[in-house]
């Protein structure tokens, strides 16, 4: 099958991306789905920092590649071995496929999983598997109509993909497209972090520290879970009054040079629970200081892996801290997914309203640019 797709050929190209055009839009072709896999048409796809750090270097990945990992989408065909799905399903996209029986999976843990993790890291789907080539264009191989890479086991800015089984979920089909994709990443990693690693408590104080899509997700979780005090930290006055308008109690600029003294006087000492969904390691730096005594700070905003934090290790005895990493929100996928759904159907976590631009396929490189100035929370590519 041949259709269209965002091809990445070269990483740190400069901004604004409309002009240097990281994202080329080709003709490429997919091989039928084997064993385990399934055939899908990609419906809706976010734009994520995720997919940016792909794009401006952060985090590295095998050249060429097709990006984009947060979808929905419709299933087509089955391949062999697949029986838990029919043609016309609905399902989410999942960034980390799990195998189910490495030691990850078996405990409970599948956003760890090692064969996942691998297979990622290679560019390939789960088992080493890479469906896409070229058609026009140079592959892996540097020949024309080589082999792609597939970012994330999804390669999901496109019209098609072949997935692993193992990263789809089915979800409710009455849900929207274009709001069902948010929960491929946005959600269950904002949300996760605070329902799954932090366990958030009602009644205690919280606060989100980087309101792209996943930290305003992390902003509504903390409110349906019962948060009395949620505070939400941005560079942008614009994602400020965003927050106000979701319920954050109340708002402060982290550009503000007394901006954690601010926060722990209005908090009296600092909040219960942290989040980190900036990817950077200031951010990190800012949560762990404005989090009280016996607190928890998580993090998952994933800067440079170059990137290190000094903490002042005295602080994590004396006062008993934790800090927590968190990866796909600590998810369970097939039973997060669904209930995180229920929640947004009744009215918990009005995800809707995360949504920025509804874009085409061919405007990505524009819709870089927003989301590199941090002025768009969630842009969605619509397919059709």
């Amino acid at each position: 099958m041949k259709f269209r797709a965002a091809v990445l050929r070269e990483m740190s190209l400069p901004m604004p991306y409309a002009d240097s055009r990281p994202l080329s839009i080709e003709e490429v072709e997919v091989a039928p789905p084997g064993r385990g896999e399934i055939l899908v048409r990609i419906r809706a796809a976010g734009l994520c920092h995720s997919d940016l750090s792909a794009i401006n270097g952060d985090r590295p990945w095998p050249m060429p590649i097709v990006p984009g990992h947060e979808a929905a989408a419709e299933v087509l065909e089955l391949g062999d071995g697949v029986t838990d799905l029919a043609v016309g399903d609905h399902v989410a996209l999942i960034f980390r496929p799990n195998c189910g029986t490495c030691p990850s999976c078996a405990s409970g843990r599948p956003a760890l999983c090692v064969p996942g993790g691998e297979s990622n890291a290679a560019g390939s789907l789960l088992g080493g598997y890479k469906r896409l080539r070229a058609v026009a264009g140079t592959g892996i191989d540097g020949k024309p109509g080589g082999t792609l890479n597939h970012h994330l086991g999804c390669a999901a800015f496109a019209e098609y993909a072949v997935v692993s089984r193992r990263s789809a979920v089915k979800i409710d089909p009455t849900l929207p497209w274009d709001e069902a994709a948010l929960f491929g990443c946005a959600v269950i990693t904002g949300a996760g972090a605070v329902v799954n690693t932090a366990k958030v408590e009602a009644g205690t104080k919280v606060a989100v520290v980087g309101l792209g899509g996943v930290g305003f997700s992390s902003l509504l979780a903390a409110k349906a879970v019962g948060a009395v005090e949620v505070i939400a930290v941005d560079m942008l006055d614009a994602k400020l009054d965003k927050a106000r308008e979701l319920g954050a109690t109340q708002c402060f600029n982290a550009g503000d040079p007394a901006v954690i003294d601010r926060i722990k006087a209005a908090t009296g000492g600092g909040v219960d629970y942290a989040f980190e969904m900036a990817g950077s390691v200031k951010a990190l730096e800012l949560a762990y200081r404005i989090t009280a005594r016996g607190g928890t700070t998580v993090t998952a905003g994933l800067p440079n892996p170059a990137h290190k934090w000094e903490m002042q290790a005295v602080t994590l005895i004396a006062e008993e801290r934790t800090v927590k990493g968190s990866y796909v929100g600590s998810c369970v996928p097939s039973r997060d997914i669904p209930r995180f759904i229920a929640m947004y159907k009744a009215g918990l976590l009005p995800v809707d309203k995360l949504l920025s631009e509804r874009i085409r396929l061919d405007d990505i490189n524009g819709a870089l640019d927003r989301l590199a100035r941090g002025e768009s929370i969630r842009q969605v590519i619509m397919m059709d």
